[in-house]
């Protein structure tokens, strides 16, 4: 009896494990796949240099993006899937992250504020950076990290999809010329913005969640929290959005959007793992099983280089897909890219989902930290002997990943993690 009962749950369990991946998958791929269905578009219409102004706005306005998310969609995940049923905490949990959202919302409007009109870079093109700041608003209102920590991903997946798809359309409709470039950041904000208010309002409604004022004490024990994980975003922005930065910075608006075409494809394919990596987190720190984490693993490793091989061949035809034609120094930029991704996905799949989950959070959030340590300073290097071009930049994420990746790896060879065949 006692048997029938552990398989039953055992059964429910590997269930919603399943739904809630499906589920992810189908909102990554909102998040990623429908902006490239619009890459291809914008290119054409607004030119290459047009399009790259576009793309150093974005990157630009996502370090306010990290710094309004500070670590919750991971600090969050955590706290919603140890206390989900306690529907007192889970308020206080809700009421506390959201709280802190909208205040780093309202610091980081002073600080761009700030940033446009002390530059001339960035004041003659002042509206396209306030416009692009939807999105971090739309994103701070989209609470993914509470129906991660429930289990109950499906709730929101349908709602996230069909705003971005409606707004991803609106897109084709109203942007037809380089003049109307302002409204891609428009279109785009509103549709992180809706997703936003329709999942929170799904929140009242389907869990009857409430916002409720909480003490100072509760909104600082909280925002100390996931302070660590804020470090580890923000370290990790050092060699993703700033990148793009850099070259922004040093090269030229053309550049920047040649750098794009291939950073967005290296971008969609990791994006990919990201369902499972987000899945298995509350999994694995609820149930601690390493057996099939570790089965997990190591069928996505070899599948991953088996993709990679394939993928350096279709290299030119998908850029031509998101370009519009075949531009080598895209296409030559993506294969660089390939070769990362070597290292990537082992060190995404092992960080959050694993060493976290298990409690070694010093390895998985303090590892991109000496990363991005070490990034900086082969850029300054570059910066310094003014040779910042597509391919160091490339060069150096690549060194930058394989520090990330063998931090990571010490404690599972040092404690022989893999090896263990039971739940800890």
């Amino acid at each position: 009896m006692i048997k029938k009962i552990k398989s039953k749950f055992k059964k429910e369990e590997h269930k919603r494990l399943l739904s809630n991946f499906i589920s992810l998958a189908f909102l990554q791929g909102a998040n990623y796949v429908l902006p490239l269905i619009t890459f291809p578009y914008l290119v054409r219409v607004l030119g290459v240099e047009k399009f790259g102004l576009v793309m150093f706005a974005q990157s630009f306005i996502m370090f306010f993006n990290i710094f309004v998310d500070f670590g919750f969609n991971l600090s969050g995940v955590r706290e919603v899937s140890i206390y989900r049923d306690n529907k007192d905490k889970l308020t206080e949990i809700f009421s506390s992250i959201m709280t802190i959202k909208f205040i780093l919302i309202f610091i980081s409007l002073i600080i761009l504020t700030v940033i446009i009109f002390s530059f001339d870079k960035f004041k003659y093109d002042k509206t396209l950076y306030y416009l692009t700041f939807l999105i971090v608003i739309g994103q701070a209102m989209f609470p993914v990290w509470y129906f991660q920590g429930i289990e109950r991903m499906q709730y929101i997946t349908i709602v996230n999809i069909t705003s971005k798809l409606l707004f991803t359309i609106a897109i084709f409709i109203f942007v037809h010329q380089q003049s109307d470039y302002l409204l891609v950041p428009v279109l785009n904000g509103l549709g992180f913005m809706i997703g936003g208010i329709l999942s929170i309002y799904l929140l009242y409604t389907k869990f009857n969640e409430k916002f409720k004022l909480q003490k100072i004490t509760k909104i600082i024990h909280y925002f100390k929290e996931s302070s660590h994980f804020f470090l580890s975003r923000v370290a990790v922005s050092v060699y993703t959005s700033g990148n793009t930065f850099v070259l922004g910075l040093f090269t030229n608006n053309a550049i920047v959007g040649y750098y794009s075409i291939a950073e967005k494809l290296y971008i969609a394919y990791h994006s990919f793992f990201q369902p499972l990596v987000h899945t298995l987190y509350p999994y694995v720190a609820r149930y601690k099983d390493i057996v099939k984490f570790r089965k997990i693993y190591f069928v996505i490793i070899f599948g991953n280089l088996f993709l990679l091989m394939i993928m350096y061949y279709l290299a030119p035809y998908l850029v031509y897909l998101i370009g519009g034609k075949i531009i080598n120094e895209s296409v030559n930029a993506f294969r660089q890219f390939l070769i990362v991704l070597i290292v990537v996905v082992p060190s995404i799949l092992i960080g959050y989902p694993f060493l976290a989950a298990l409690g070694y959070k010093w390895n998985a959030n303090y590892s991109v930290i000496i990363g991005a340590f070490v990034h900086l300073i082969i850029l300054i290097i570059f910066i310094v002997i003014n040779n910042i071009t597509i391919s160091n930049i490339i060069w150096s994420i690549l060194i930058t990943e394989i520090v990330v990746l063998s931090i990571r790896y010490y404690p599972i060879i040092k404690y022989d993690l893999f090896n263990i065949r039971r739940k800890v």
